[in-house]
């Protein structure tokens, strides 16, 4: 039996949280058909962090999570902005974001690791994520923040499915399309902002992404899908984070990932929505009964003929 300190407790309870609002925030993007998006936004977010170190001069989750959500919003902005002045389409405008943002973030680690309080900082976890070390007060606030990111889903669920599904009907019933956007864009980048240092910039998109899709192989229904990807996202973080702890300074976010990959390719082979299994069976029943079908008037004209 595995025996947790008191602050791996802490630290597993924070990244159960963050798997369920990253899978229930995560279908938004899915539906939206911006999955690549939450790619580009966590990218964005690194010179954020970096920045809100250098401004402070120590460790502040506060100060680092205002930057990095300072840094996603503007790259959101530069996205929007791109697609909206260019002729570049929106997967081009992530791509170039991404790269820039994330160039930029890595040259300020640099920058920030060599002077005397960045060498001892561990700004470099933040990258492929080490939730081993935060302290107690990091997962109050991640967790706090990470409850409030699924109220916000939960309250607004009406206004949510109306939104994604049928902008037009819901603007005729008074819903603003540019809030329930500029909401869901915020509530994206929260999420994305909390899970940097427990997952990093590089995976949390995955969080975000594997989710929803592994859902979709079990359900058609949005609140469903909604209800079951925030528990795989919740079951990976925890997992993940279990199996972090079995070694002496294994990295918290690969292992979430690679959960969550074994996750979806359960839903994948076994899922009874579209899953590999379900639809071979499917196939092999309708050939099946083609080749009844097939049988019965060859039969029927034999007996007439004898």
């Amino acid at each position: 039996m595995i025996q947790l300190s008191h602050n791996a407790q802490w630290v597993l309870l924070s990244t159960l949280i963050l798997g369920i609002a990253a899978g229930v925030i995560g279908c938004f993007a899915y539906w939206k058909r911006q999955s690549l998006m939450s790619d580009a936004l966590s990218h964005a977010a690194l010179p954020g962090v970096v920045a809100g170190f250098m401004a402070v001069g120590a460790k502040s989750l506060p100060a680092m999570i205002g930057g990095a959500a300072a840094s996603a919003l503007l790259g959101a902005a530069l996205i929007h902005w791109i697609r909206s002045n260019s002729r570049v389409k929106e997967d081009a405008a992530m791509g170039i974001v991404l790269s820039v943002f994330f160039g930029l973030g890595i040259m300020l680690l640099t920058f920030a690791s060599r002077t005397a309080s960045g060498n001892q900082s561990g700004l470099d976890s933040f990258i492929f994520g080490q939730a081993a070390s935060m302290v107690r007060q990091d997962v109050w606030t991640m967790t706090g923040l990470a409850l409030v990111v699924i109220l916000v889903a939960a309250v607004g669920f009406k206004e949510w499915k109306l939104f994604l599904f049928d902008g037009a009907f819901g603007q005729g019933l008074g819903l603003s399309g540019r809030v329930m956007n500029s909401l869901y864009m915020a509530v994206l980048v929260l999420v994305i902002v909390l899970g940097i240092q427990s997952v990093g910039v590089i995976l949390m998109s995955a969080l975000l992404i594997i989710p929803p899709v592994s859902a979709r192989y079990w359900t058609h229904s949005f609140g469903g899908m909604l209800i079951l990807a925030g528990a795989l996202g919740g079951g990976a973080g925890m997992l993940g984070t279990l199996v972090s702890t079995m070694g002496k300074g294994w990295p918290t976010g690969p292992f979430i990932v690679l959960v969550a990959t074994g996750l979806f390719v359960v839903s994948l082979f076994f899922g009874v929505r579209k899953g590999l299994l379900v639809m071979y069976l499917e196939r092999l029943a309708q050939q099946r009964k083609l080749a009844m079908e097939t049988a019965e008037p060859r039969k029927l004209k034999e007996g007439v003929g004898s």
